[in-house]
């Protein structure tokens, strides 16, 4: 066993340990967390830049490190960039699908997403839900996963158990992200400017940009969250 060869894969190892790990930390946990397919094949890309410089001897190291670092350079632009502009984010990370609605399922979005109802079956299962007909709604997320709300009547502790009457479930509707207005959803809702304006008003807010979350939901109104300042 060559020693010189053991001090290089050494030196190349640690090299690789760190340029990754700064490369995470740069992107940040969300890379992790919540994985989307993109960033699932950009990780093994990465991994696959670095294990050729670690194992083939033809291949400069600094030469890969340059080759990561760059795909790394790649990834934080377009994070920067879909922080920066709503409008790319549909495009890099794709939409959020309802897959249910109203406790029936949306063939179409199924389609769509290249979702069979076995699949389908499965991702509710992950959720501890074995029936399709305890769900109000299913939003099928851009990481592949699947967010669920309950019927009320379904719901822990279920009405039944406590003698009460079963509630219609409605699904919150985003009115306004990062300081910008998303007026198709607002009309979706049958409500127009002069509304929103006296919502605000309500609210004691002047200023739509100061704004970075707000919902609204049929049976309890507008939440609004506002930006905090440093």
């Amino acid at each position: 066993m060559n020693i010189s060869h053991i001090l290089n894969l050494t030196i190349e190892l640690i090299i690789g340990f760190f340029a990754l790990l700064m490369i995470t930390k740069v992107l940040g946990k969300t890379q992790i967390s919540q994985i989307t397919p993109f960033e699932f094949i950009s990780a093994l890309v990465l991994g696959e830049l670095v294990g050729n410089a670690i194992y083939d001897k033809d291949i400069n190291i600094f030469y890969i490190l340059y080759a990561v670092f760059l795909w790394a350079l790649l990834l934080y632009i377009i994070e920067v960039i879909t922080q920066k502009f709503k409008g790319t984010r549909k495009f890099f990370e794709g939409k959020p699908s309802i897959i249910i609605r109203n406790g029936q399922i949306d063939f179409n979005e199924l389609k769509k997403e290249k979702l069979d109802i076995n699949e389908l079956q499965s991702l509710l299962r992950s959720k501890d839900i074995f029936s399709i007909r305890e769900i109000q709604y299913a939003i099928l997320e851009t990481n592949g996963s699947i967010s669920v709300l309950k019927k009320s009547k379904y719901d822990n502790p279920t009405n039944e158990d406590l003698n009460l009457s079963e509630k219609p479930v409605y699904l919150p509707v985003t009115f306004i992200l990062d300081g910008e207005v998303l007026w198709d959803n607002v009309k979706a809702c049958g409500f127009d400017e002069k509304w929103l304006e006296k919502q605000l008003h309500t609210n004691k807010m002047s200023k739509i940009k100061e704004i970075l979350y707000a919902e609204w939901k049929k049976d309890e109104g507008l939440h609004i969250v506002q930006k905090i300042l440093n």
